[in-house]
Order: C-alpha cells, then structure tokens, then sequence
C-alpha cells in the first residue's frame, strides 16, 4: 500500500512538473507532519492524505484522524484564487491515503454538457451525476449512489473502493477500471 501511495505521490509530482503547478509556481512533493496541536487523545494514529490541484501547496500531508478536508486545504495552504470548492466536499471527514483534487472553475463540465470524448477517464472526485451515468456500465440510480458514497467518505482513494457502492460487484468494477479514475 506504501509502494503505490509513493508512486501515485510521484506520478502526480511528475505531471505537476510537466504541466504546471498552477499559482504560485511548481509543486513540490513534501511530507508535512508539522502544525498538529497535542490533544488530550496524543496516542491516536495520524493519517496521511494528498492534497492536488488548485491549492497554494499541494502535497502530502500528515494530519490527525479526527481531520476535516476544509482542514487539510487549510494545511496546504488554502485553495487559490481559481478553485472551485463547489465541487469538493469541505466537511468530509479524511481517510488514510485518500487523494483529495480541487480543481479548478470550469475544469469540471457542468451538468448537461457534452460527455467525456472517447477514451477518456472520468474522475471520480469531481465528475457529476450526469457525467458518471455518460460511462458504459453506471446508469443514473447507480451514478447518484456513486456521488452519495463520494460525499459521505470524502471521495475515492482508489477505484476498487467503488465495490463498497451498492450495486457494484467484481464484474462491473472491471469494466469500469479503464472509463474511471479515483
């Protein structure tokens, strides 16, 4: 597990280099364990979540396990002037591991416009309803349940979580390993 959260760091470090890393000038890849308040409950375990996109210091952080995602963008330095918070969930509570995207306005299509072009992946930390029922395999009851799931756990931090979805079993989470992406 520690293997692929480093190469997922890695990856997104990489194509932050490639394709910029939005205001402020690049990212950089950082652990950053500093900033927790000692607490009557000091013994209990931190998590470690990446924070991407449209924020000031995107990376990956330590934080403690009673941690909200408005907390974590706090700690990556709060979002820029071009993020859209509508589509991330602020109140979420964070889970070890999970990845949390904000992107930018106008990144996302909004409902009713065109669907992904052929060959694309739909990700699953922004997409809409709409957007989601587009994907051979997700109808519209199995896209709000999806979104449901996504706001109750604060996102996906990889798309075999999509089995813990109701409806979704090993068959329809093959086919949708190419059409997603957490």
């Amino acid at each position: 597990m520690v293997v692929w959260l480093v190469a997922a760091a890695l990856a997104v470090f990489a194509a932050t280099r490639l394709f910029g890393g939005g205001e402020g000038g690049p990212a950089e890849v950082r652990i950053d364990g500093g900033g927790a308040r000692p607490t009557a409950r000091s013994n209990t375990p931190d998590l470690y979540v990446h924070v991407a996109g449209a924020v000031r210091r995107p990376g990956l952080l330590r934080l403690p396990t009673d941690t909200r995602v408005a907390g974590a963008l706090e700690r990556a330095g709060g979002p820029t002037r071009r993020a859209d918070l509508t589509a991330v969930n602020l109140a979420a509570k964070l889970q070890d591991g999970q990845q949390i995207v904000v992107p930018v306005v106008g990144a996302a299509a909004a409902p009713g416009a065109a669907a992904e072009p052929p060959g694309s992946q739909v990700h699953l930390s922004t997409a809409t309803p709409e957007q989601l029922d587009e994907v051979d395999g997700i109808g519209p009851t199995l896209a709000e349940r999806i979104v449901e799931y996504r706001d109750a756990h604060g996102g996906f931090g990889s798309i075999d979580e999509l089995a813990r979805v109701e409806g979704i079993g090993e068959k329809r989470l093959a086919t949708l390993r190419d059409a997603l992406q957490p």
